[in-house]
């Protein structure tokens, strides 16, 4: 059995609301459209409960 390939994205705060606003638009024209939304309400789920990683500066290396 193959194993599955994961990605991983670092995305700041203004570019995940990006991506949950964009899947959410996507998601409302598929409505619209009477589509199913499985998949886009998969990933819409997975982009709001991502983790966030602390990432630390200089700054904060200095104190």
């Amino acid at each position: 059995m193959a194993r599955e390939e994961k990605h991983v994205l670092e995305l700041d705060h203004y570019e995940r609301g990006v991506v949950i606003h964009a899947l959410n638009d996507m998601r409302n024209d598929m409505i619209g459209e009477d589509r199913p939304t499985d998949l886009i309400d998969e990933v819409l789920l997975k982009a709001i409960d991502a983790p966030v990683k602390k990432v630390r500066s200089r700054t904060d290396e200095a104190r």
